[in-house]
């Protein structure tokens, strides 16, 4: 972190031009991406597609981890045993 002391944003000139112009500030503008103001709409009849922590790839390492257990070969295994008998179901149960 920087000693160096810098007035807040809102007190920047790029604010007051923005302010006093109506223009807009770089530090404010999000990309144009998909947010509250430009949503995007699906289709009629589109279902939404959900994404959840099984989407990816899991290794018995993580899993351990990501139950709170200290990756011991005795908890990666149990892992391994869980994802081979439950797939997805087992990261859908410990990661939100």
């Amino acid at each position: 972190m920087s000693d160096e002391k810098r007035p807040p944003l809102e007190e920047s000139e790029e604010v007051a031009d923005a302010i006093e112009d109506d223009v807009a500030v770089d530090a404010f503008i999000t990309g144009g991406g998909e947010d509250r103001d430009n949503p995007e709409f699906l289709q009629p009849g589109e279902e939404p597609r959900w994404r959840t922590g099984a989407d990816q790839q899991w290794d018995p390492e993580d899993v351990a981890v990501a139950e709170g257990r200290d990756p011991t070969p005795e908890n990666i295994e149990r892992a391994r045993r869980e994802i081979e008998r439950d797939g997805a179901a087992t990261i859908e149960r410990i990661v939100p």
